[in-house]
Formats: structure tokens, sequence, C-alpha cells
């Protein structure tokens, strides 16, 4: 049997490609709702990070566009940028009917340089559950140095790593993978979906990697990006554990009264000097 991560983008590639087609309106996609004013971003992001209107905003691994058109609606001029096109696809659709400009580009992070032309940013956005799916961190922070312009800011939004050693029934401590690194990667075989909850997929097979927080970090101070906020949230944008309360008016859950606050989010803000 071939191993899997010998491929991995392409593996990943077809994983996401069908997670577009099995995504549109569901719960945590709700593009009619979408192009009609919610805002599917998390509501401390427009507090973190302020304006970002006539702004060149990159969004790295954009998926249907969502937190791209919510960039864009804030007076951004935005690229999202994915591996898959079939995302893309369904994420020019959904700019189409929300009457909003954006510009979309396909490829692996690893190229984007190359990709966009040699095109430069003022903001990069990289949003949730993007990370694990990057075999090298510093790789990927060498990326964005090289596509932010100078005083250009990163603002990163993503799972807590700690969501990796907690059990999948509830949120109790139990490790059943390393919090820490490692480069061999996860392959996983679930042929369930994360948003379209039944479906069976034809694509189940993926490869991701756990980032713990200092992994993350150390990557952008490695190519010289100047950390300059860092904040954990207890509220995170699905819900993994059936005791989780929606927050009304968002697309956003939270573990429910009684429970202990834990950190399932982080965010950060590094720039380009």
């Amino acid at each position: 049997m071939i191993d899997p991560r010998a491929d991995y983008l392409e593996v990943n590639r077809r994983w996401w490609d069908e997670a577009a087609r099995l995504h549109v309106d569901t719960e945590l996609y709700p593009l009619a709702e979408i192009v009609a004013g919610l805002d599917p971003r998390r509501p401390f992001e427009d507090e973190e990070f302020g304006e970002v209107d006539g702004l060149d905003l990159l969004h790295l691994q954009c998926h249907l566009g969502t937190d791209t058109l919510g960039w864009a609606r804030r007076g951004a001029r935005v690229t999202g940028y994915d591996l898959s096109g079939e995302s893309l696809r369904v994420a020019r659709e959904l700019f189409a009917r929300s009457g909003v400009p954006g510009n979309f580009v396909e490829g692996p992070v690893t190229e984007a340089v190359e990709r966009l032309g040699e095109e430069s940013f003022d903001v990069i956005y990289t949003g949730i559950g993007a990370l694990n799916w990057l075999a090298d961190l510093t790789e990927w922070a060498k990326v964005v140095w090289s596509l932010l312009r100078p005083g250009g800011r990163l603002y990163l939004v993503e799972f807590h790593p700690l969501l990796g050693v907690l059990r999948e029934e509830e949120p109790v401590l139990e490790p059943s993978a390393d919090y820490f690194y490692d480069p061999a990667g996860l392959v996983s075989s679930d042929p369930g979906d994360y948003a379209a909850f039944g479906a069976v997929r034809e694509h189940s097979t993926a490869v991701e990697w756990q980032h713990h927080l200092g992994a993350v970090i150390q990557s952008l101070l490695r190519v010289g990006l100047r950390l300059e906020y860092f904040a954990e949230h207890d509220g995170m944008s699905f819900a993994p554990w059936p005791e989780m309360e929606r927050l009304e008016g968002q697309l956003r859950w939270r573990l429910g009264e009684g429970r202990p606050r834990l950190p399932l989010e982080y965010s950060l803000i590094a720039h380009r000097p």
C-alpha cells in the first residue's frame, strides 16, 4: 500500500475538493445567510486587528471564502488562496452572489509566492483549521515574510493545539496523540465530515500535523517577523462536543454552563519590520 504522506498535497486536495461540495449551506457554512449579511468571522477579530479599509489582504487557505468575504466587506481588497480548486469555485460564486469584488488563486502554500506573481500585501490572514494541513511551519513563515510588505502584518486565528489531546467524546484531557510536532504527520481515514453531518466521504484519507504553540511562534520569529499580540479564547468555530452551546447570532460555540473554561482558539499578530 502506498503511504499517503508521500503525496500528501494531492491526497489533501482530493479531501478538500470533496469537502467543498459537502460544506455548501451546512450549519458551519450557511452561504445564503452570509450573502444576506451574516459575518462568519469571530467577533473579536475587528477589535484585535483594527481597520483594513483600503488595504491589500491575502487570505491563505481560504476554503469557501466566507471569512475572506467578511474582510472584503470591511473594505479590504482581498485575494483568497487555496489548494482546492473546488473550494475556490464555491468562493467565486459566493462573491458574485454578494456583489463584492475578490481575486482567487489556486495552489499549495509552498508555491504561493510564485503563483501570486511576486505580489505583496499589507495583511496576510490565516483562519481556523489551516496550520494542521502544513508539514513545515518554517516554510510557511518564509512564505508569509515574502508576501508581506515592510510594515505589513500577519493575523492568525487558529484552533488551540490543546484540542488535539482532549478526548473526542467530551472535553477531558486524555491524550491519544502527541501535543508536540511530529514531522511524520498523522494519517486519518474518517469517512465522516466535520461540517456535513451524516455524509459518507468517497475521499476519506487526509494527512495532518499537530503544531504546538511554541512551534508556531518560533517559526515566525525565526524568519524575522516580530510578534506584537497574542490571545487565547474560550469559544470556537464549531461544536465537537454535544454540550457546547451556540452563541446567539454567531457561527461560534462555547462549553455549556458549569463546564470549566478552556482555551479553544488563539490569535496572534506579527509584523514584518
